[in-house]
């Protein structure tokens, strides 16, 4: 399997100080990629975890060669990692997961469905539709954070989508090099940076309803990252007036 052509999925999966929940991660993973009978691979990023999730996942794919590990030598941010697994991926759909598997793997097969030929080009997760499952929904004050978000990137930069943020959202292989290459954020704005230049382009998102849980291990600062994400916004607006996603 050394051509892109010989694998169906290239699953990423951005990783810091995830030893709790990597392997799992990846045994969930590698079984979805069974069940579908396709070829496929997983590819975790390690972004300069200070726990030995490296380590995990290293002996983790000597055992399963379905498994890559590639490394940042110090911590980027998670728009940094994702970015960095995609441009690496060989399979004609990519898709990218949270190591918690707030969504799980068993949900994939309806953003695969909405990717189908003549479907969407991006498939996003999302926890905001009538037909999404929350089985434990977040704090009171991360919901608030996020409605107050959602309507930031609606105002500021992208309508149309209910949920940008769900960590669960496929491509394909063309609409994914494309995009990434011109993602610019690495925290967690990367997310509506990403669907703004698919937009941009001409591709087709589809926002597909998935079962989601909160995880209690959140990453994002209820006070340092609403401000990051907000100034990001901005920056995407920007760089847009000055023609950098073209």
């Amino acid at each position: 399997m050394n051509a892109a052509a010989d694998l169906a999925f290239s699953i990423v999966v951005p990783a810091y100080n995830e030893s709790a929940d990597i392997e799992a991660a990846l045994e969930a993973a590698e079984a979805f990629l069974g069940d579908s009978g396709l070829p496929g691979e997983v590819i975790v990023v390690d972004d300069g975890s200070t726990d030995d999730t490296a380590q995990l996942v290293a002996r983790y794919a000597e055992r399963h060669p379905v498994v890559r590990l590639l490394r940042n030598e110090r911590n980027r941010g998670k728009g940094h990692s994702v970015r960095r697994g995609v441009l690496a991926a060989r399979g004609q759909v990519v898709l990218f997961s949270d190591a918690d598997e707030s969504t799980p793997f068993t949900e994939a097969p309806k953003l695969l469905d909405a990717l189908r030929p003549g479907g969407a080009d991006v498939a996003i997760g999302s926890r905001a539709l009538p037909e999404s499952r929350l089985e434990r929904p977040q704090p009171w004050l991360r919901r608030l954070m996020g409605w107050v978000f959602r309507g930031l990137v609606r105002l500021i930069v992208l309508r149309g989508l209910r949920d940008t943020q769900c960590g669960f959202k496929a491509f394909r292989a063309e609409a994914a090099r494309e995009v990434f290459r011109r993602q610019t954020l690495e925290g967690f704005a990367f997310d509506v940076e990403v669907l703004f230049i698919a937009r941009k382009l001409g591709y087709h998102i589809a926002e597909v309803p998935v079962l989601w849980r909160d995880s209690h291990d959140s990453r994002v600062h209820p006070l340092r990252d609403p401000v990051r994400m907000f100034l990001d916004l901005v920056r995407i607006r920007l760089r847009a007036l000055r023609g950098a996603y073209r």
